[in-house]
């Protein structure tokens, strides 16, 4: 496993994980809504507690969501700027990678 694979590896975990907490944050506001004529006080108080930590999800899920955008807009760049810089070399990897695949396929 090479470096690009982990990388896409980690990002498919971070998106996963994203997608979970929106989730989390969508089910817990549903709660919320449910037990709005709920007036026990200790209702009242986890209630509360909840408004306070989705607030901090949704901070974290827009950080988190703003830097993954960051990193592929980045990303995007260098991978252009590359493609730029060395056009013959990147039409030979595109055409190995190609020809690999039509292997790999033509086997099956």
């Amino acid at each position: 496993m090479n470096y690009s694979d982990l990388a896409d590896s980690a990002a498919e975990t971070k998106e996963q994980l994203v997608t979970n907490l929106r989730r989390v944050v969508s089910d817990a506001e549903d709660l919320l809504a449910a037990t709005a004529g709920q007036t026990d006080s200790k209702i009242t108080e986890l209630r509360a507690r909840a408004k306070e930590n989705l607030l901090v999800a949704r901070e974290r899920l827009a950080d988190a969501d703003a830097a993954m955008r960051e990193r592929a807009r980045r990303a995007a760049a260098v991978t252009d700027e590359y493609v730029h810089d060395h056009p013959w070399s990147s039409i030979g990897a595109a055409a190995a990678i190609g020809m690999l695949i039509g292997v790999l396929l033509g086997r099956r």
